[in-house]
């Protein structure tokens, strides 16, 4: 199993993702804990990293756990997600391995990966994502 927490962040009917370099899909941002790191700070160091805001540490709220089978060669391995939402300060930018950051909607879910087409999925029928 893959374990990876992930930041569900909102606006307008929108979620926020990524794609990192020399990939096709669209993931949302985060990734894997380090040793000795809970979730949040994990998410606030991925976030860092990847978009070069600050999570309020205050603000970080859980969302839910979402499990799919891992994209591409890596059959019968699972990715468990842990996803928050959290405030920022900063302006979002892509950093270190992203290549690209875009807001997504409903009709970009064949654009992203397994696990996220679940979390798309739920987010639809809770009415937060167009």
């Amino acid at each position: 199993m893959i374990d990876k927490i992930a930041w569900l962040h909102l606006r307008d009917g929108r979620i926020l993702s990524t794609r990192s370099r020399g990939k096709s899909v669209f993931y949302l941002p985060g990734g894997k804990r380090e040793p000795g790191e809970n979730d949040a700070e994990a998410l606030i160091r991925e976030i860092r990293e990847e978009l070069t805001v600050e999570i309020v540490p205050a603000s970080v709220e859980p969302a839910g756990v979402f499990e799919a089978q891992a994209d591409g060669h890596m059959a019968g391995v699972v990715v468990r997600m842990t996803c928050y939402t959290a405030d920022f300060t900063g302006t979002l930018a892509a950093d270190s391995e992203i290549d690209e950051v875009a807001w997504l909607d409903y009709a970009d879910r064949d654009r992203v990966s397994a696990v996220d087409k679940i979390i798309f999925d739920h987010l639809r029928e809770t009415g937060l994502l167009r």
